[in-house]
Protein backbone atom coordinates (compact mmCIF):
# COMPACT_ATOMS: atom_id res chain seq x y z
CA UNK A 1 0.00 0.00 0.00
CA UNK A 2 1.25 3.69 -0.90
CA UNK A 3 1.53 6.37 1.60
CA UNK A 4 0.42 9.86 0.29
CA UNK A 5 3.48 12.28 0.48
CA UNK A 6 2.56 14.68 2.94
CA UNK A 7 2.78 18.61 2.26
CA UNK A 8 6.60 19.74 3.27
CA UNK A 9 6.47 22.55 5.98
CA UNK A 10 6.79 25.98 5.23
CA UNK A 11 10.15 28.00 4.66
CA UNK A 12 11.06 29.98 8.32
CA UNK A 13 13.54 32.03 8.41
CA UNK A 14 16.97 31.96 10.64
CA UNK A 15 14.98 34.08 13.11
CA UNK A 16 11.79 32.03 13.19
CA UNK A 17 14.02 29.40 13.79
CA UNK A 18 15.91 30.76 16.40
CA UNK A 19 12.10 31.41 17.84
CA UNK A 20 13.39 35.45 18.11
CA UNK A 21 11.07 37.81 16.50
CA UNK A 22 11.53 39.55 13.28
CA UNK A 23 11.76 43.16 13.74
CA UNK A 24 11.28 44.04 10.18
CA UNK A 25 8.56 41.57 10.15
CA UNK A 26 5.50 42.34 7.68
CA UNK A 27 1.60 41.25 7.60
CA UNK A 28 3.28 38.70 4.82
CA UNK A 29 5.03 36.63 7.28
CA UNK A 30 1.93 35.27 8.30
CA UNK A 31 1.21 33.25 4.63
CA UNK A 32 2.87 30.21 4.47
CA UNK A 33 5.60 29.74 2.25
CA UNK A 34 6.70 33.34 2.41
CA UNK A 35 10.01 34.36 2.63
CA UNK A 36 9.91 38.12 4.32
CA UNK A 37 11.88 41.03 1.96
CA UNK A 38 14.78 41.88 3.38
CA UNK A 39 14.83 45.77 2.86
CA UNK A 40 17.88 47.78 2.72
CA UNK A 41 18.28 51.09 4.60
CA UNK A 42 18.85 54.19 2.95
CA UNK A 43 22.40 55.49 2.30
CA UNK A 44 22.74 58.80 4.62
CA UNK A 45 22.60 61.99 2.49
CA UNK A 46 26.16 63.46 1.59
CA UNK A 47 26.72 66.97 3.88
CA UNK A 48 27.36 69.88 1.91
CA UNK A 49 30.34 70.36 3.16
CA UNK A 50 31.72 67.28 1.77
CA UNK A 51 30.70 68.11 -1.70
CA UNK A 52 32.26 71.75 -1.50
CA UNK A 53 35.79 70.36 -0.16
CA UNK A 54 35.45 67.12 -2.86
CA UNK A 55 35.08 70.78 -5.38
CA UNK A 56 37.32 72.61 -4.33
CA UNK A 57 40.02 69.72 -4.43
CA UNK A 58 38.92 69.14 -8.04
CA UNK A 59 40.26 73.19 -9.14
CA UNK A 60 43.80 71.89 -7.71
CA UNK A 61 44.18 68.63 -8.45
CA UNK A 62 44.90 68.94 -12.37
CA UNK A 63 47.91 70.54 -13.42
CA UNK A 64 45.83 72.74 -15.80
CA UNK A 65 43.60 73.75 -12.51
CA UNK A 66 47.43 74.49 -10.04
CA UNK A 67 49.37 76.20 -12.37
CA UNK A 68 45.94 78.58 -13.09
CA UNK A 69 45.32 79.08 -9.31
CA UNK A 70 49.74 79.52 -9.50
CA UNK A 71 49.61 82.15 -12.33
CA UNK A 72 47.76 84.66 -9.27
CA UNK A 73 50.46 84.66 -7.05
CA UNK A 74 53.09 84.31 -10.87
CA UNK A 75 51.17 87.53 -12.47
CA UNK A 76 51.12 89.39 -9.23
CA UNK A 77 55.09 88.82 -8.95
CA UNK A 78 55.67 90.01 -12.68
CA UNK A 79 53.62 92.93 -12.49
CA UNK A 80 54.52 94.47 -9.04
CA UNK A 81 58.02 93.66 -10.21
CA UNK A 82 57.44 95.45 -13.56
CA UNK A 83 56.13 98.55 -11.65
CA UNK A 84 59.19 98.86 -9.70
CA UNK A 85 61.65 98.73 -12.43
CA UNK A 86 60.00 100.71 -14.94
CA UNK A 87 57.73 103.38 -13.01
CA UNK A 88 58.77 106.59 -11.32
CA UNK A 89 59.80 105.16 -7.93
CA UNK A 90 59.50 108.60 -6.55
CA UNK A 91 55.73 108.50 -7.00
CA UNK A 92 54.85 104.92 -6.65
CA UNK A 93 52.23 104.54 -4.43
CA UNK A 94 50.16 101.45 -3.21
CA UNK A 95 47.56 102.44 -5.87
CA UNK A 96 50.28 102.53 -8.49
CA UNK A 97 50.46 98.43 -7.45
CA UNK A 98 47.29 97.54 -7.42
CA UNK A 99 46.33 99.46 -10.90
CA UNK A 100 49.19 97.54 -12.21
CA UNK A 101 48.06 93.65 -10.63
CA UNK A 102 44.65 94.84 -11.17
CA UNK A 103 44.70 94.08 -14.99
CA UNK A 104 45.60 90.44 -15.08
CA UNK A 105 43.82 89.33 -12.04
CA UNK A 106 40.66 90.63 -14.36
CA UNK A 107 41.78 87.76 -17.32
CA UNK A 108 42.66 84.92 -14.79
CA UNK A 109 39.96 85.25 -12.40
CA UNK A 110 37.03 84.52 -14.68
CA UNK A 111 39.16 81.80 -16.50
CA UNK A 112 38.93 80.49 -13.44
CA UNK A 113 35.01 80.61 -12.78
CA UNK A 114 34.76 79.70 -16.69
CA UNK A 115 36.90 76.28 -16.05
CA UNK A 116 35.06 75.79 -12.45
CA UNK A 117 32.45 74.55 -14.96
CA UNK A 118 33.32 73.66 -17.94
CA UNK A 119 36.05 71.46 -16.94
CA UNK A 120 34.01 68.35 -15.71
CA UNK A 121 32.15 68.48 -19.46
CA UNK A 122 35.32 68.53 -21.55
CA UNK A 123 36.80 65.82 -19.65
CA UNK A 124 33.64 64.17 -19.46
CA UNK A 125 33.45 63.38 -15.59
CA UNK A 126 30.53 64.89 -14.75
CA UNK A 127 28.49 61.49 -15.10
CA UNK A 128 30.59 59.94 -12.19
CA UNK A 129 29.82 63.82 -10.28
CA UNK A 130 26.11 63.59 -10.56
CA UNK A 131 26.15 59.24 -10.13
CA UNK A 132 27.79 60.18 -7.20
CA UNK A 133 25.97 63.17 -6.09
CA UNK A 134 22.35 63.19 -7.79
CA UNK A 135 21.50 66.61 -6.77
CA UNK A 136 22.83 68.88 -9.63
CA UNK A 137 21.88 71.96 -8.04
CA UNK A 138 24.23 71.02 -4.78
CA UNK A 139 27.20 69.90 -7.02
CA UNK A 140 26.77 73.90 -8.84
CA UNK A 141 26.11 75.43 -5.53
CA UNK A 142 29.25 74.21 -4.11
CA UNK A 143 31.52 75.35 -7.18
CA UNK A 144 30.06 78.67 -7.33
CA UNK A 145 30.88 79.30 -3.34
CA UNK A 146 34.44 78.18 -4.14
CA UNK A 147 34.60 80.09 -7.10
CA UNK A 148 34.06 83.36 -5.22
CA UNK A 149 36.21 82.26 -2.07
CA UNK A 150 38.89 81.92 -4.65
CA UNK A 151 38.64 85.19 -6.12
CA UNK A 152 38.18 86.79 -3.04
CA UNK A 153 41.29 84.90 -1.71
CA UNK A 154 43.13 85.96 -5.10
CA UNK A 155 42.57 89.02 -4.70
CA UNK A 156 44.09 89.20 -1.04
CA UNK A 157 47.10 87.66 -2.14
CA UNK A 158 47.42 89.94 -5.02
CA UNK A 159 47.30 93.00 -2.81
CA UNK A 160 49.52 91.53 -0.33
CA UNK A 161 52.17 90.82 -3.41
CA UNK A 162 51.40 95.05 -4.55
CA UNK A 163 52.07 95.83 -0.57
CA UNK A 164 54.92 94.27 -0.52
CA UNK A 165 56.42 96.22 -3.82
CA UNK A 166 55.10 99.41 -2.35
CA UNK A 167 56.96 98.56 0.92
CA UNK A 168 60.26 97.65 -0.96
CA UNK A 169 60.06 100.84 -3.28
CA UNK A 170 59.59 102.52 0.08
CA UNK A 171 63.26 100.95 1.06
CA UNK A 172 64.72 102.48 -1.89
CA UNK A 173 63.80 105.59 -2.04
CA UNK A 174 63.64 106.37 1.61
CA UNK A 175 60.62 107.65 1.19
CA UNK A 176 57.53 106.50 3.57
CA UNK A 177 54.72 104.35 1.82
CA UNK A 178 51.79 105.88 1.04
CA UNK A 179 49.21 103.63 1.55
CA UNK A 180 46.30 105.35 -0.66
CA UNK A 181 43.70 102.66 -1.12
CA UNK A 182 40.98 102.44 1.64
CA UNK A 183 38.88 99.81 2.93
CA UNK A 184 35.87 100.95 0.50
CA UNK A 185 38.53 100.97 -2.29
CA UNK A 186 39.12 97.45 -1.55
CA UNK A 187 36.00 96.32 -1.39
CA UNK A 188 35.14 98.06 -4.80
CA UNK A 189 37.89 96.35 -6.04
CA UNK A 190 37.00 92.73 -5.26
CA UNK A 191 33.29 93.14 -5.80
CA UNK A 192 34.56 94.21 -9.75
CA UNK A 193 36.46 91.11 -9.75
CA UNK A 194 33.97 88.90 -8.34
CA UNK A 195 31.62 89.99 -11.03
CA UNK A 196 33.84 88.86 -13.61
CA UNK A 197 33.85 85.33 -12.04
CA UNK A 198 30.33 85.42 -12.20
CA UNK A 199 29.89 86.27 -15.73
CA UNK A 200 32.64 83.49 -16.35
CA UNK A 201 30.79 81.09 -14.61
CA UNK A 202 27.15 81.89 -15.74
CA UNK A 203 29.16 81.91 -19.63
CA UNK A 204 30.15 78.38 -18.39
CA UNK A 205 26.93 77.21 -17.78
CA UNK A 206 26.07 78.15 -20.93
CA UNK A 207 28.22 77.03 -22.78
CA UNK A 208 29.40 73.99 -21.42
CA UNK A 209 32.83 73.86 -23.62
CA UNK A 210 35.80 76.05 -22.00
CA UNK A 211 36.84 77.69 -25.84
CA UNK A 212 33.21 78.54 -26.44
CA UNK A 213 32.74 80.00 -22.74
CA UNK A 214 36.42 81.75 -22.56
CA UNK A 215 35.90 83.69 -26.05
CA UNK A 216 32.38 84.59 -25.11
CA UNK A 217 33.80 86.53 -22.01
CA UNK A 218 36.17 87.75 -24.26
CA UNK A 219 33.59 89.08 -26.66
CA UNK A 220 31.71 90.66 -23.70
CA UNK A 221 34.60 92.40 -22.06
CA UNK A 222 36.55 93.17 -25.16
CA UNK A 223 34.50 93.75 -28.01
CA UNK A 224 31.35 94.60 -26.88
CA UNK A 225 32.42 97.88 -25.36
CA UNK A 226 34.13 98.93 -28.69
CA UNK A 227 30.63 98.80 -30.32
CA UNK A 228 29.23 100.82 -27.23
CA UNK A 229 30.99 103.66 -28.03
CA UNK A 230 30.81 103.34 -31.80
CA UNK A 231 27.22 103.32 -31.28
CA UNK A 232 27.20 106.02 -28.24
CA UNK A 233 29.03 108.47 -30.84
CA UNK A 234 26.19 107.93 -33.83
CA UNK A 235 23.64 107.31 -31.24
CA UNK A 236 22.91 109.96 -28.39
CA UNK A 237 20.35 108.30 -26.51
CA UNK A 238 22.66 105.32 -26.24
CA UNK A 239 25.02 107.83 -25.49
CA UNK A 240 22.88 108.89 -21.88
CA UNK A 241 22.12 105.50 -21.31
CA UNK A 242 24.64 103.21 -21.78
CA UNK A 243 25.01 102.78 -18.46
CA UNK A 244 21.71 100.73 -18.13
CA UNK A 245 22.49 98.09 -20.78
CA UNK A 246 26.73 98.11 -21.02
CA UNK A 247 27.85 95.67 -17.84
CA UNK A 248 31.57 96.82 -18.65
CA UNK A 249 30.48 100.44 -18.16
CA UNK A 250 29.73 100.13 -14.98
CA UNK A 251 31.93 97.50 -13.73
CA UNK A 252 34.64 99.42 -14.55
CA UNK A 253 33.85 102.47 -12.20
CA UNK A 254 34.46 100.11 -9.34
CA UNK A 255 38.36 100.39 -10.02
CA UNK A 256 38.59 104.21 -10.59
CA UNK A 257 35.95 106.22 -7.87
CA UNK A 258 33.16 106.30 -5.59
CA UNK A 259 29.19 105.30 -7.81
CA UNK A 260 26.87 107.89 -7.15
CA UNK A 261 23.60 106.18 -6.31
CA UNK A 262 22.46 105.93 -10.32
CA UNK A 263 25.91 104.13 -11.01
CA UNK A 264 24.86 101.32 -8.09
CA UNK A 265 21.63 101.24 -9.91
CA UNK A 266 22.74 100.86 -12.97
CA UNK A 267 25.81 98.38 -11.76
CA UNK A 268 22.46 96.28 -10.60
CA UNK A 269 20.54 96.44 -13.63
CA UNK A 270 23.59 95.69 -15.60
CA UNK A 271 24.46 92.57 -13.68
CA UNK A 272 20.56 91.23 -13.39
CA UNK A 273 21.22 91.04 -17.35
CA UNK A 274 24.42 89.92 -18.37
CA UNK A 275 25.26 87.74 -15.18
CA UNK A 276 22.12 87.06 -13.34
CA UNK A 277 19.68 85.96 -16.43
CA UNK A 278 22.12 83.77 -18.16
CA UNK A 279 22.70 82.21 -14.42
CA UNK A 280 19.44 81.35 -14.14
CA UNK A 281 19.20 80.11 -18.08
CA UNK A 282 22.42 77.85 -17.69
CA UNK A 283 21.28 76.58 -14.47
CA UNK A 284 18.43 75.23 -15.91
CA UNK A 285 20.07 73.60 -18.53
CA UNK A 286 22.58 71.74 -16.76
CA UNK A 287 19.86 70.41 -14.00
CA UNK A 288 17.94 68.92 -17.65
CA UNK A 289 20.53 68.35 -19.70
CA UNK A 290 21.35 64.70 -20.53
CA UNK A 291 25.20 63.90 -19.28
CA UNK A 292 27.10 61.70 -21.26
Amino acid sequence: MITPLSSSPPLRSPEQLSGDPDPRATTLDAAPGVVPERTRPVPARTPFSRVQRVELRKMFDTRSGFWLMASIVITSAIATVITLLVGDRDDLTFDSFAAAIGSPMSIILPVIGVLAVTSEWSQRTTLTTFTLVPGRSRVLAAKLLNTLAIGFAGMLIALGVGALGNLVTSMITGVDPVWDISFGTFAQIVLANELGMLLGFALGLLFRSSPAAIVGYFVVNLVLPGLSGALASAQEWWADNAGWFDLNQTRFLLFDSSLTGQEWAQLGVTSLLWIALPLLIGTRLVLRSEVK
